[in-house]
């Protein structure tokens, strides 16, 4: 069987593993876990290529673990079946589940008790946010780990040991060819492995150079222009001159993202654009962006660009707020520094003391609902810079007023 060169280069132990230090590093949690020979059901979730499948082998590999592979989508209830009772005949066995978001409530079913138990420790993999997509009965009893996106330092490191270890003979590569694909991989290391395979078996005498790789990949690379300016500096260029309002520089950079064809991208940085820079100074640029996206999805390139330019020429130009999210981010800030304070009874669930708003004229009533701890709290500062705002402003103003009232009334 001709192996990809992605599962030949698959460690075996976690030192060897590319990346993810904030896990395998030295005493760090799943260094620990194999250190001290204990492992415990987990999700691992991250995007593709950056290591989850090597870490549940290398954990399965350290501690010499029995275990079974299962894909939570191709595996049927019968093929769970087999694995529920060779767990029985061996008193334990170690699942590594693929698409462990896709994992349906039959299945669901049939693997907790044996979770509950002990007799089977889960190892899921996701690409998904399992604080999302996956069940929350099989959440609570798996530990969650983020797996970090990889470097582009981390790539070349993985395509050096190749040719270190001389898994392909007699292989020759130009120096700026490990950057070259690890820029091509956006942090994807199977992509990376993958693409060095092809052009190591395409190329001439095995000599791999610029020119082979862009001939197999010729899809201009978004990672980086002909001044080598990363991807993430042109997405965060697109974002400041959309906020500093200068369109012209708002469209160069979409540009730059439209013709290496990163929709994604440009996607999900407006989608942020719309509400952390135009908020609600105009509040219609987030259904209009979705509008927008909706549009290039639907016509695909190259007519794409027409809905894209069109709301980034509205986006920069609109009037700009970011007050609504730094008012949240403060809020924050205080539940995560402990600045909280019990819910006010009046406001508990089946209070008999509410006062509901809508049985007072104009759906207000004055009555406390932030804890005493922090009843004079604010953290909305309105800047009252567009027409929008203003009339929030002056909604504010006058409850705010209500509230300082109440207060000194000692209601």
């Amino acid at each position: 069987m001709n192996e990809p060169l992605a599962v030949k280069m698959r460690p075996n132990s976690l030192k060897d593993v590319i990346g993810q230090e904030h896990l395998v590093g030295k005493d760090k949690i799943l260094y620990n876990l194999v250190k001290n020979k204990r492992l415990f059901s987990m999700i691992l979730y991250g995007k593709p290529g950056i290591g989850k499948t090597t870490i549940a082998h290398v954990l399965i590999s350290e501690l010499g673990l029995r275990y079974r592979m299962l894909n939570a989508t191709i595996h049927n209830k019968k093929d769970f079946d087999v694995v529920i009772e060779e767990a029985k005949m061996y008193g334990g066995l170690t699942v590594i589940m693929d698409e462990i978001h896709r994992l349906n409530k039959d299945k669901q079913d049939l693997l907790l008790p044996y979770l509950e138990s002990g007799l089977i420790t889960l190892i899921g993999m996701t690409t998904s946010n399992p604080y999302h997509k996956i069940n929350p009965a099989i959440r609570s009893r798996c530990q969650i780990f983020e797996l970090h996106e990889l470097e582009e330092k981390d790539i070349e490191k993985a395509l050096k040991q190749v040719v270190k270890k001389e898994i392909l003979p007699k292989m020759k590569i130009d120096a700026k060819v490990y950057g070259l694909i690890a820029r091509m991989s956006g942090g994807d290391l199977r992509y990376a492995y993958n693409l060095l395979e092809v052009a190591y078996y395409s190329s001439r005498d095995f000599h791999i150079t610029e020119e082979v790789i862009s001939s197999i990949n010729s899809k201009p690379v978004f990672f980086h222009d002909k001044n080598e300016d990363g991807h993430y500096d042109v997405l965060s260029a697109f974002q400041k001159s959309i906020r500093g309002s200068d369109v012209d520089a708002a469209l160069h950079y979409l540009a730059r993202l439209i013709e290496a064809e990163d929709l994604d991208s440009i996607y999900r940085r407006m989608s942020v654009i719309a509400y952390e820079d135009i908020g609600l100074a105009n509040p219609s640029m987030g259904p209009k962006v979705m509008a927008a996206i909706e549009a290039a999805e639907l016509v695909g390139l190259p007519e794409a660009r027409i809905p894209l330019g069109t709301v980034v020429v509205e986006l920069a130009l609109s009037p700009k707020s970011n007050t609504a999210h730094i008012a949240l981010d403060a809020a924050l800030n205080d539940i995560r520094s402990g600045n909280t304070g019990n819910v006010p009874n009046h406001i508990k669930t089946s209070s008999k003391d509410y006062k509901y708003p809508h049985d007072y004229p104009n759906a207000y009533v004055a009555q406390q609902y932030l804890p005493d701890r922090i009843k004079n709290k604010k953290y909305y500062h309105p800047k009252g810079n567009s027409k929008y705002e203003k009339m929030l402003k002056e909604i504010d103003e006058k409850i705010w007023n209500i509230k300082q009232r109440m207060n000194k009334e000692g209601l």
